[in-house]
């Protein structure tokens, strides 16, 4: 066994460094140049999106997604306390106030029978986030937004290339975000997207990509100068980390059967364990696919839970937990966005462990970890 499992480590798979090279001897490192346009275009082509953007963080494109569903003061966004504190926090600058909603026991995603009652005359919007790469109902998420004239905004920062239905995660509402980050299946360091699924935000989400100008139309000719026309920031990532992406893009499918495998090994070697009651395992929905973006352990207990991950630390495998939850933090109940108690929210908080998962590692390396859990509860 290795001396120290990583919980995470990025796997360089094919070009990346090639490409990066190419950037540094073209002199051109700014953003929305060849690579850039690269990445665009594979996921559009791969996913069936309408546009898509480059952007500097899945942050960024939540904040986009915000700004384009014309967030203001008062208004009430729909979410997930589980999740990471992106989702909200690109709601709130605009103004809006966070209402929370209780997720699913087997997936960890937002309930979808327990938002319409969370809807008011001020609900703007619902952010399902898929979590884990595991997609929320979207079938009845997009009903309940049709019919309540609300904009659906997807957070896909996990489920990169998985699909609902065949259709890809990104693509089921009026925009969708994913994340590029080191942690995540295909990585840049710092880098995320925005999925564009209507047409009319398209032209606008342009400008505030770049700044609140409409620089994009003077590259392509529209207009003969580029000028401040809207709000916007910097959201336009170097035509570095695109090059490192487009090396990942390129080398997805080996990526994804690499992470297959780690999600394979860890099932067969722990499923006594989980037969036995003490943990479960993930579950995939027969309609839904995974990235497997991470393996994780839904304890029976908290003491269980806190037990294994003491054990493998101990061991030197860097297993974690995950979210402590939104609507629990000092700022959610100093803003009083903590309405009510989330149960299964507190209790999956409390009770998942994560174990390493990325493509790289080995398979001696899973047995290792699964011996370690085995001996403990053995």
């Amino acid at each position: 066994m290795e001396n120290n499992i990583k919980f995470n480590q990025p796997l360089i798979a094919g070009n990346e460094l090639k490409y990066v090279q190419e950037v540094l001897a073209s002199g051109r490192l700014a953003g929305d140049l060849s690579f850039t346009k690269k990445c665009q275009t594979f996921m559009e082509q791969r996913f069936g999106a309408k546009k898509v953007l480059l952007t500097t963080s899945c942050t960024s494109a939540l904040e986009m997604a915000a700004i384009l569903c014309n967030i203001k003061e008062g208004d009430e966004v729909i979410m997930p306390s589980f999740t990471f504190v992106s989702t909200a926090n690109a709601f709130l600058l605009r103004g809006a106030k966070i209402k929370f909603v209780d997720i699913r026991p087997d997936t960890f995603n937002i309930d979808e029978n327990l938002i319409e009652q969370a809807i008011t005359s001020k609900t703007k919007a619902i952010v399902p986030v898929h979590y884990a790469s595991i997609a929320c109902e979207m079938d009845k998420i997009n009903a309940i937004a049709k019919a309540h004239d609300l904009f659906l905004i997807e957070d896909a920062a996990q489920a990169v290339d998985t699909q609902y239905k065949d259709q890809y995660m990104g693509t089921l509402g009026d925009a969708g975000t994913y994340s590029f980050h080191e942690t995540k299946n295909f990585v840049a360091g710092e880098c995320g997207a925005l999925v564009l699924n209507r047409e009319d935000w398209i032209e606008r989400a342009e400008i505030l990509r770049e700044k609140g100008t409409n620089r994009s139309q003077f590259h392509r000719g529209h207009v003969d100068k580029y000028t401040w026309v809207d709000i916007g920031s910097s959201y336009v990532p170097s035509d570095l980390l695109a090059a490192v992406l487009l090396g990942q893009f390129e080398a997805m499918d080996t990526i994804n059967n690499k992470r297959q495998s780690v999600a394979e090994l860890y099932r067969q070697c722990l499923q006594p364990l989980a037969d036995n009651g003490y943990f479960a395992m993930p579950i995939v929905p027969e309609h839904c696919t995974t990235n497997n973006h991470m393996f994780s352990l839904y304890c029976s207990s908290a003491a269980l839970r806190n037990r294994l991950l003491k054990t493998l630390n101990k061991h030197n495998i860097q297993a974690v937990f995950h979210y402590i939850p939104l609507h629990n933090s000092p700022f959610a109940i100093e803003q009083g966005f903590n309405q009510q108690p989330l149960p299964v929210t507190e209790n999956v908080a409390d009770c998942l462990l994560r174990l390493p998962m990325y493509p790289g590692l080995s398979e001696q390396s899973v047995l290792a970890i699964c011996q370690v859990i085995i001996d403990e509860l053995g």
